[in-house]
């Protein structure tokens, strides 16, 4: 038998990285600490597929939590200040998360109960008002500029979510309604359009439906060469739904994905949701 000698140093160098790869990972506290073990044990992929988009180094973390805050939605990053805006709607208000120094501020009161945001290719943040009934465009003086608050003479139901499209910079957003419903999430009144994804010409800045076979449209976003777009539905669907995009127009709506999973009595749903450069859809579901 051969027998190899080390020395000390190498020894305990080697020693570390066995008990490294041994280590196990504990609960998650939300304290701020580190996983003890990469990649983060929770960053799960069911589909093995899936692995190779977890970071080894990435550990999954809070930004932000506050007893006053009451419904965090429509994240949106600009990649160009380095940070990240988000609603909470019931109390009116816009949040920023920064980058730099991990600061989160008050970014936007009142903000029309904004729900979803997104930035344009100007890097113009796009809102989604829920009391308001609109959608606008907040300008690089903050100024506020309406894109979209009517539709055949009749107010939008309740904005829902944005996507700018890169090609020609229209805008495409979803009106299923919620905000409408009670005060809660804007102010409660009746829904006087179909609940319906619609479409704001960049150019002239005319707004056209382009579909409504869908019960409640919420979260959407486009495949990254545009040949498609899809929007999560979170009525009766249970589902995400994807279409054809044909120019301005859509065709052959059909399902994607859908919610209701094996093994669970209810299904559930996907709201925020977006496509990556491979055309992987990831969805914030529940």
């Amino acid at each position: 038998m051969n027998i190899k000698k080390i020395d000390r140093r190498h020894f305990l160098a080697t020693a570390a990285t066995a008990g490294a790869g041994l280590a196990t990972a504990t609960a998650r506290d939300w304290s701020g600490n580190k996983p003890i073990r990469y990649p983060d044990p929770d960053l799960i992929s069911l589909d093995p597929r899936f692995d190779k988009y977890k970071l080894g180094n990435t550990p999954l973390q809070r930004l932000y939590t506050n007893p006053n805050t009451l419904w965090t939605e429509g994240c949106a990053w600009n990649g160009v200040g380095r940070y990240l805006v988000f609603s909470d709607i019931p109390n009116n208000l816009q949040m920023r998360w920064i980058e730099d120094d991990n600061r989160v501020t008050l970014f936007r009161k009142p903000s029309g109960n904004s729900n979803g945001n997104t930035f344009d290719y100007q890097g113009r943040q796009i809102s989604c008002q829920h009391g308001n009934r609109r959608v606008v465009r907040y300008e690089y003086d903050g100024t506020e500029t309406i894109l979209a608050s009517s539709f055949d003479g009749k107010p939008f139901n309740a904005p829902n979510d944005a996507v700018v499209h890169k090609g020609d910079g229209s805008i495409w957003f979803t009106d299923p309604g919620y905000g409408s419903m009670w005060h809660y999430e804007g102010n409660k009144g009746p829904l006087h359009l179909k609940e319906a994804i619609y479409r704001i010409d960049a150019k002239t800045g005319a707004i056209t439906k382009v579909a409504d076979d869908i019960f409640k449209p919420n979260g959407l976003c486009f495949a990254p060469d545009l040949s498609k777009l899809y929007v999560s539905d979170t009525g009766d669907g249970k589902n995400i739904k994807a279409w054809d995009v044909d120019g301005e127009k859509l065709k052959k709506g059909r399902e994607f994905a859908s919610m209701k999973l094996d093994g669970f009595d209810k299904p559930g749903n996907a709201d925020g949701i977006r496509a990556d450069v491979d055309g992987n859809i990831w969805a914030s579901a529940g």
